[in-house]
Formats: C-alpha cells, sequence, structure tokens
C-alpha cells in the first residue's frame, strides 16, 4: 500500500512541464535500457498540455516507446473532447512522433459495444507499465473512475481481471472508458499531475480521507498502489 504527498512544487506550470518531462522520460530511457522497450500511459484535459508538449521534444528513442491512455471520452478522435487527439496534437510529433500509440477508442456507438476490441488493444501493452501519469478532478477522480460512476465497483476492484472498463456518471457529459484500478497500479512508476490550489485542497482532504473526499477513487488508486507516487503541483 502507497501513500502520497505533494513531492515536487513548481511557482507555475511552465517550470512543473519542463522537470516533469525530463523525469519520465528518464524512466522510459531505463525502461528501453533494461527491457528494449517502455509503456506509458497518459491522463488528458487541460492540465497536462504544457506537459505533454515538453515530453515531445525529450531526446530519447521514441520508436521504442508504446503511449496509450488512462482513459478517454467516447467521442470521435477528431473531437476536442477527445483525449486521443490531445495526445496526437501535444505529444505525438516532435521527437516522440515515432511512437506507437494504443487508443481507447473505436468507432462504434458505445464503449460497451466495443470492450472486446479494447480489451485485445490495451493487450498489445504487457503490464506494467513503465510509467502511468494521473490527473484528478475536482471530485477526486481519477482517470474515469468517478465517485458517482455507474461501474465504479468493478472497476476499483483490486482482484478484478479486467483491464479496461465503460463508465458513465452524472457529471460527464459523454460516456467514457477508463483503465481499472488493476491496470493503472500496474506499474513500475506512477505520477499525479495537479495544479491549482483547490485541487490541492481535494488532494489533501482524500490522503487525509476528510469529508466528502474520504472515498474518493484517488485514494482507492494510491493505496492500491504498489510504488509511491511522485506528486507534481503548482499553483
Amino acid at each position: 500500500m502507497a501513500s502520497a504527498t505533494i513531492d515536487y512544487f513548481f511557482d507555475d506550470s511552465h517550470a512543473l512541464a519542463a522537470t516533469f518531462a525530463q523525469m519520465v522520460a528518464a524512466n522510459l530511457r531505463a525502461g528501453i535500457s533494461a527491457r528494449g522497450r517502455a509503456s506509458i500511459a497518459l491522463s488528458g484535459g487541460t492540465t497536462p498540455e504544457k506537459f505533454l508538449i515538453e515530453l515531445s521534444t525529450q531526446p530519447l528513442d521514441w520508436s521504442r516507446v508504446i503511449v496509450t491512455l488512462c482513459d478517454d471520452r467516447w467521442v470521435p478522435p477528431h473531437s476536442d473532447r477527445s483525449n486521443e487527439r490531445l495526445m496526437r496534437d501535444t505529444l505525438l510529433r516532435n521527437a516522440a512522433a515515432p511512437a506507437e500509440f494504443v487508443p481507447l477508442y473505436v468507432d462504434v456507438s458505445t464503449p460497451e459495444q466495443a470492450l472486446i476490441q479494447l480489451s485485445a488493444n490495451i493487450a498489445r501493452v504487457a503490464p506494467p507499465f513503465d510509467v502511468v501519469v494521473l490527473g484528478m478532478g475536482d471530485d477526486g477522480h481519477t482517470a474515469s473512475l468517478f465517485p458517482d460512476g455507474d461501474h465504479l465497483p468493478a472497476a476499483l476492484d483490486p482482484n478484478g481481471s479486467a483491464r479496461v472498463s465503460p463508465m458513465r456518471a452524472p457529471g460527464a457529459p459523454e460516456p467514457r472508458i477508463t483503465l481499472t484500478l488493476p491496470a493503472l497500479v500496474a506499474t513500475r512508476a506512477m505520477y499525479l499531475h495537479i495544479e491549482g490550489a483547490h485541487k490541492k485542497d481535494v488532494f489533501d482532504r482524500a490522503m487525509a480521507a476528510d469529508g466528502a473526499h474520504r472515498h474518493a477513487p484517488i485514494r482507492n488508486v494510491i493505496d492500491a498502489s504498489h510504488v509511491t507516487p511522485g506528486v507534481f503541483w503548482c499553483p
């Protein structure tokens, strides 16, 4: 069982992105050196954009890196709501253009219809990941593990066998697809990237099991992790 505190404080998001990208790149280089390949699962949203752009410029053998997502919205990749689009617009260019990308979306109506294909896709990324980079929402969700998600208990089951799960929640406009807790914690390195005073408060309360955030999914994931997450924050 891991615990977490905010380890890395920065004055602004640019400084955070530069240092964070260098650290993640070092993890990927270590994976390539040890096993000939490296893998990373990344989160979307607006918070990681600067980090992803910085990561795309890091010097390493990106042709030996496989990139996937912690979760995605069930929207086509051309949508501005798509995490896949975010990766293609920010990370999968510059030095990182040769990386292999494994999407969490296929062109069918619902994530439930795609589960067999998505399970096959993610099977291309043998566990454990070299790096998992998590984000966190104002309600303490991480990936698409929402506190009121319809498949949350199964997705948080540490003994579950599924690596991907559909998820719907009142606070999520679209259906989602997400890596499950067992998939997320099967990693050699884990990071949490949060920004802003409010998210720091949510994180601190989740770690303290305080009030409405005592059952926050981010706490479940960190508690289940076998590695201590590195937490990056700036105001």
